[in-house]
């Protein structure tokens, strides 16, 4: 029996959660560290399934494009450390993934919850981005982001 509760999803207007969390370097990063800047904080599922491959290498090869328009960008799953180190190496990812194994960040911004996989129910991160403003007000909830064309998406609503 999962114990966790179903958060609810911080609304735009709306502050956003603080957070902190360690790196695939091994770094703290925390919300306040991004004021001033506008921030895409992203979560998903798994490190290196297709979906998940899709949208990182998205962000990566548009990061230069997110960058001019002071974006910056973060990444957000349950899986371990020393994941989100193999993740980020093998596809050479110029931005932070956070490891989040007991949950505390996924279920601040509720995003874990019941999600259909090949037709199955499960328990799991729903694939979601939030665009945060220079002072960490939630501007916009991406839900389902195209994972070929996410930093796109970002851009285009970061500046609509």
């Amino acid at each position: 029996m999962d114990t966790h509760k179903v958060s609810t999803m911080p609304q735009p207007g709306e502050p956003a959660p603080a957070f902190e969390g360690i790196t695939q370097n091994g770094d703290v990063i925390r919300l306040e560290d991004f004021r001033g800047k506008k921030l895409a904080l992203y979560f998903y599922p798994k490190d290196d399934t297709p979906g998940c491959t899709k949208q990182a290498c998205n962000l990566r090869d548009e990061y230069r494009l997110l960058q001019r328009g002071d974006i910056a960008v973060v990444g957000v799953s349950a899986d371990p450390v020393e994941s989100h180190q193999d993740f980020a190496e093998k596809y050479d990812l110029p931005f932070p993934l956070i490891s989040d194994p007991d949950r505390r960040i996924i279920e601040a911004y509720g995003v874990w919850g019941e999600r259909t996989l090949f037709g199955r129910k499960l328990m799991g991160i729903k694939r979601t981005t939030f665009l945060i403003d220079e002072d960490g007000i939630v501007r916009h909830v991406i839900k389902r982001p195209k994972v070929d064309a996410h930093a796109e998406e970002i851009i285009e609503k970061f500046d609509g």
